[in-house]
């Protein structure tokens, strides 16, 4: 090979390697593995009228409004009791960003689409995975969802502290199918915390008797939850939540 071809192979190489590496320096930002390498649903919007018209009052929202925090959820983040909301919640600053039907593949939508066009939040947290596990996906499929949201957030947002919180229970018994299913995508994102940017902390016992049954008081469809349930949520979330908001973002 003549000096000339051999200096282009090396070349051609190392632009090859260089336009290799993007995508695994965007994974790098967070310390858990691929959880499966099945082919994940694409980033998608919702087309109900109700989601929306949520979607477009957070873009909305995010420019306007003040906010040292934004919850990303499903129904189980926009459903919080509107009260307790106010009192807790709203008195530390945090902006409710959960569209109730989301999947993992509509916020990833939603984040690329403007839901993050505010200022950087000094912490976002994150809650969803329930309706992917309902929608029929496996749990390691649910957790690359969840793992997918979470290099999103940290590309986007790379000072934010990113609080993220195990999927809640669900179904009346401890043996219920999708309760089970969700136990399972928790172990797997438990992984992804560094104790730096990304803190894990499932908080969802809380919900539970001391069988580990959801009673319908708490729970009327064994999957939302009353006032009853919020207010046992809220201050565990608060003694996560406080010492993030503390000080300056990293």
């Amino acid at each position: 090979m003549s000096l000339a071809r051999h200096a282009a192979a090396i070349a051609i190489a190392v632009l090859t390697a260089l336009l290799g590496a993007a995508p695994a320096e965007a994974q790098a930002v967070v310390t858990c593995r691929k959880f499966t390498e099945d082919v994940l649903a694409a980033p998608e919007p919702r087309e109900a009228a109700g989601p929306v018209r949520r979607f477009e009052q957070i873009k909305g929202w995010v420019k306007t409004q003040p906010y040292r925090a934004i919850f990303l959820g499903d129904s189980l983040t926009e459903l919080w009791d509107p009260e307790i909301w106010r009192d807790d919640m709203g008195r530390r600053g945090v902006f409710n960003a959960g569209v109730s039907g989301d999947r993992t593949e509509h916020l990833l939508w939603r984040l690329d689409h403007g839901n993050l066009d505010g200022p950087p939040p000094r912490v976002a947290i994150v809650l969803i995975g329930t309706n992917d596990i309902g929608h029929g996906r496996l749990p390691e499929d649910t957790a690359e969802g969840i793992r997918a949201v979470l290099i999103k957030l940290r590309v986007r947002l790379p000072a934010t502290r990113i609080l993220l919180l195990g999927i809640w229970p669900r179904g009346a018994t401890p043996g219920d199918p999708l309760r089970q299913k969700n136990e399972l995508v928790n172990r797997m994102i438990a992984t992804c915390a560094d104790d730096k940017f990304v803190f894990y902390a499932d908080i969802g016992g809380v919900l539970l008797d001391m069988r580990g049954e959801l009673s319908r008081a708490i729970s009327p469809d064994l999957l939302h939850f009353t006032a009853a349930g919020y207010a046992r949520l809220t201050p565990l979330l608060d003694r996560l939540l406080d010492p993030l908001l503390s000080g300056p973002p990293r």
